[in-house]
């Protein structure tokens, strides 16, 4: 069994099931109608008849997708764009077959995918390709070997609008820029500029606060702050899914922090666990109490978060798959209006992202203020 992954099943179908390459011919043409046995339009499938099995998977649905199966190669197409976990859940699998993977992107940033290609350049057991326009050639048999985007190509993008920012990151493989549409990516290379994204001192004199996005079959993730008259020192982060409050109970225990509060978004009172019980009854139980959230909207949540980031400092270690996640949340693209919606992609992103909004709306530092004052707490069933 071979997977070719894309970062979601729509991705998978659109541009490779259904894709059609410059010459004309569809890529699920190149599979010779003599070896196929079997297409399965609905599992993106093709059965050979050697008996091997190709099968397009989106990342989006990895935990499900690796359930039973037992693939031998895998290409993560777009890696730069993918849930990180994905490589995580699939690695174990091939290394235990003898298999192999590849990855292939574009940059976005200095994300997951940076960092797995330096790790490759400097590990003698990975090979690694840095191709840039200069390095992309028609050079196979019967081409003339010219570059496939010219020089010419790029100055009549730039002529035509297109920010030097993508330029360098579409067609030099710049790891400078974030992924284009990102709500927050400007601000954090800012912050990466003035070094506030470096090592963060944990101070056991303060309180430890944590802000919470809870998920059932997404994942939960919690960032951990300390306020320091304007500062807000973001010095943790975690995340994990299909775990129960127990488990992050014991997470929080294991750490050395004296806590101050635990903010939940509003859904906490409604959402179950899977026991029947209410999570925040659960959560009192465990010795959580929660306070919740007022209902804002996602615009205002945003605008919050880009208020607060400059007064944040974050530890580059413990925070790196909370960052990754804030400079991969971004717009929806609209096809059509050929344009960004103001409409926030939900995929991997999204729960620490959220997580975060919960921080900005309701984080008060010294000399700090915004158009959000009043909180609703309730911990415990009781509103105080």
């Amino acid at each position: 069994m071979y997977w070719y992954l894309a970062p979601t099943y729509a991705h998978a179908k659109k541009i490779i099931w259904d894709g059609i390459d410059s010459k004309g011919i569809g890529y699920m043409e190149r599979f010779p109608e003599e070896l196929v046995l079997k297409r399965n339009e609905q599992d993106l499938m093709v059965k050979m008849t050697n008996g091997s099995i190709f099968q397009l998977i989106g990342t989006d649905k990895i935990k499900d997708a690796i359930v039973g199966p037992n693939p031998v190669g895998c290409v993560f197409s777009e890696f730069s764009l993918m849930a990180p976990i994905a490589y995580e859940l699939i690695r174990p699998i091939v290394r235990e077959n003898g298999g192999w993977l590849a990855f292939n992107f574009t940059p976005r940033g200095k994300n997951h995918a940076y960092k797995l290609y330096n790790m490759a350049k400097n590990n003698p057991a990975w090979w690694s390709s840095f191709l840039t326009i200069k390095d992309t050639k028609r050079d196979s048999p019967g081409e003339d070997g010219s570059t496939v985007v010219t020089l010419e190509d790029v100055e009549e993008d730039r002529r035509e609008g297109m920010e030097d920012e993508l330029i360098q990151q579409e067609y030099y493989c710049s790891f400078e820029g974030y992924l284009v549409g990102s709500y927050y990516g400007r601000l954090l290379q800012d912050l990466a500029r003035n070094e506030r994204i470096t090592r963060v001192q944990w101070e056991p004199d303060l309180r430890v606060d944590t802000w919470w996005d809870i998920g059932v079959s997404d994942a939960t993730s919690i960032w951990f702050t300390q306020t320091f008259r304007n500062e807000c020192r973001v010095i943790d982060y975690y995340e994990n899914s299909g775990e129960g409050l127990p488990h992050y109970q014991s997470i929080l225990s294991s750490k050395p922090y004296s806590y101050g509060i635990h903010m939940a978004p509003h859904d906490i009172k409604v959402r179950e666990w899977g026991s029947g019980e209410g999570r925040i009854e659960i959560a009192a139980r465990l010795g959580i109490h929660f306070q919740i959230a007022p209902k804002r909207s996602p615009v205002d949540g945003i605008e919050a978060t880009r208020k607060l980031l400059p007064l944040c400092w974050f530890d580059e270690e413990k925070c790196s798959q909370g960052l990754n996640a804030l400079g991969s949340y971004h717009k929806q693209w609209n096809d059509n209006r050929q344009q960004f919606n103001n409409i926030p992609v939900h995929d991997w992103a999204s729960n620490a992202a959220d997580a975060f909004r919960t921080l900005a709306m309701n984080w008060r530092g010294k000399g700090y203020s915004d158009s959000h004052k009043e909180i609703v707490v309730e911990t415990g069933g009781e509103l105080i």
